[in-house]
């Protein structure tokens, strides 16, 4: 019997998810959590051999969730499913030894068969997300502290609130919007900030 975790901030998925997977003669759901840091609570108490995970959830994202649990080892395996096909969140998930990255819209046959070949010792991606792997830009471009002053501008903070937050001079700060703009090819911070959410490299 494949034990299972669900983890899933939108209540009526989560209950369709399990009650469809409850239908497999192998399958047997074992816990539900409507965030990461419940779910790596049940993956905890249960050791189930799969914890099926959204990204975006309150708390901790199934992203941040799949990085403890490859931290620590643990057997788990781990598949995210989730709405966004961004190359972003799949290398990221990639780098945390997940064992598959579905889209929702997939069917839930699609599912069952995926945990089953992940049983196996294989992994399964969706196929709009490989070509990600091969694309020079998949990788975010930005250093970290680029990355952070991204984040702030994208809070609504002046250059002098991210001066004053960084201890940094206003005049480097302008350089790192300019350095970051010319990076990701965008004519100003607005574009900036929808690129880098798009892509998926917003943490």
């Amino acid at each position: 019997m494949i034990k299972i975790v669900i983890a899933e901030d939108q209540g009526m998925l989560l209950g369709a998810l399990k009650s469809l997977l409850s239908m497999e003669d192998d399958m047997e759901v074992v816990g539900l959590a409507k965030n990461g840091e419940e779910a790596l609570q049940l993956v905890e108490q249960h050791n189930p051999d799969v914890c099926i995970m959204d990204i975006e959830m309150p708390m901790k994202t199934g992203l941040d969730a799949a990085e403890v649990l490859h931290s620590q080892k643990h057997p788990c395996k781990v598949i995210i499913l989730t709405t966004f096909a961004r190359p972003g969140y799949f290398e990221r998930a990639r780098k945390a030894g997940v064992r598959g990255y579905l889209l929702k819209d997939s069917p839930i046959e699609e599912l069952v068969n995926s945990i089953r070949v992940i049983m196996d010792g294989r992994r399964i991606y969706a196929p709009e997300l490989v070509d990600f792997v091969y694309e020079d830009d998949s990788e975010n471009p930005l250093t970290e502290r680029e990355s952070q002053v991204l984040e702030l501008v994208a809070e609504g903070k002046s250059t002098k609130e991210i001066a004053a937050e960084l201890y940094l001079s206003a005049g480097t700060v302008r350089n790192y919007i300019s350095t970051i703009l010319e990076k990701l090819n965008v004519g100003n911070r607005i574009e900036a900030i929808a690129r880098f959410k798009e892509k998926g490299w917003n943490k």
